[in-house]
């Protein structure tokens, strides 16, 4: 009875092996980026960047095009380097505002979010 518990057991788990396996992320699965300087992005802080599909360097370079965009402090931009890009912004003050912005291009995707003094 003991061997065929144990047998059952062994089995039981090389079962699970495959469908462990196949668990792993996928290579499109998203990524947090570093930031480096956080204020070399055109805004205040550029506090953090995501990505799924692309590279962290052209993630990084939808960003810059984006703030570029944007054309001041309270600027908009819908489109940055072929990317549609939303931005909901929130904790607003006189002084600053954060925002969120997701960037899309097909399956691409570029978030960030960032602080921007006024």
């Amino acid at each position: 009875m003991t061997r065929s518990l144990a047998a059952l057991l062994a089995l039981a788990v090389v079962a699970m092996l495959p469908a462990a396996a196949s668990a792993a992320p996928s290579a499109d699965a998203s990524k947090s980026c570093d930031v480096g300087n956080s204020r070399g992005y055109g805004t205040t802080y550029v506090l953090s960047i995501n990505v799924r599909g692309v590279s962290c360097r052209s993630g990084r370079s939808v960003v810059r095009a984006f703030h570029a965009c944007r054309q001041g402090k309270s600027g908009h931009c819908s489109r940055a380097s072929g990317y549609s890009c939303n931005e909901r912004r929130f904790n607003k003050s006189r002084q600053s505002y954060d925002s969120r912005v997701t960037c899309t291009r097909g399956g691409d995707v570029v978030k960030h979010t960032y602080t921007q003094f006024i």
